[in-house]
């Protein structure tokens, strides 16, 4: 099973543990939030230490650059991916992406597979959201989350659409719709972790990608309900 850190500086961090701990090994570490713009110094526990090196994924919700950027350099031939949470413009971005094994998402459910056996396996479970809507005849039985949003989102709206769509007969326009709308009752951290972030950009990006994982999961199920009459 894939072990996988996420470090923090601040009160990020906790609710993409909580997720992802349910799929593979996770642990959190909290570094100390830095009260100046430059550190001269950074300071990890040894323990903390042993605990990044010995993972296969370090995810980062540092929020301060130079933590984020020490991390990253300290790191990255430790572990087989690293990926940043939090950052800040295109430049520093582009530093952080130089190291070959960085992903700097612009929020984090858009993960994707890349071709990396470790950083695959991990968003096979986690990252850009995926369901599978189940039909008893053509009403619905169960919507289940085949991957899931870090922050834990896509439970939230899969919970809403089995609460209300329950032995209904699902609208192709309507339940996407409402999938991704309900989304934006979720309390999204995304744009928060970033300064001049367009904090309902991501909420809108985050709701599409919610509406259009529900819209597929539908498509994908009435096609094969419709299969399975063909051959009946």
């Amino acid at each position: 099973m894939l072990k996988i850190a996420i470090v923090t500086d601040g009160p990020y961090g906790d609710r993409a543990r909580d997720t992802i701990n349910m799929e593979f090994e996770t642990e959190l570490i909290e570094i100390e939030q830095p009260t100046s713009m430059f550190i001269d110094e950074i300071e990890i526990p040894e323990k903390d230490i042993k605990a990044i090196e010995n993972s296969d994924i370090l995810i980062t919700y540092t929020t301060h650059p130079d933590i984020t950027l020490e991390l990253v350099e300290r790191f990255s031939n430790k572990v087989d991916w690293i990926i940043v949470a939090a950052w800040n413009g295109d430049g520093f971005k582009n530093q952080l992406k130089s190291y070959k094994n960085v992903t700097c998402p612009y929020i984090m459910c858009e993960l994707e597979e890349n071709g990396n056996p470790t950083f695959d396996e991990f968003v096979s479970k986690i990252g850009k959201p995926k369901i599978e809507l189940i039909l008893d005849g053509n009403k619905l039985q169960e919507a289940v989350v085949l991957r899931s949003s870090p922050c834990g989102s896509t439970a939230f709206v899969a919970d809403y659409i089995n609460e209300k769509y329950l032995g209904e007969i699902p609208d192709s326009d309507n339940l996407p719709t409402e999938a991704g709308l309900k989304l934006q009752h979720y309390p999204c951290r995304a744009a928060k972790m970033r300064l001049f972030s367009d904090e309902e950009c991501k909420k809108q990006k985050a709701s599409g990608l919610h509406k259009d994982a529900f819209e597929e999961a539908l498509k994908f199920a009435l096609r094969r309900l419709e299969n399975r009459s063909i051959k009946m």
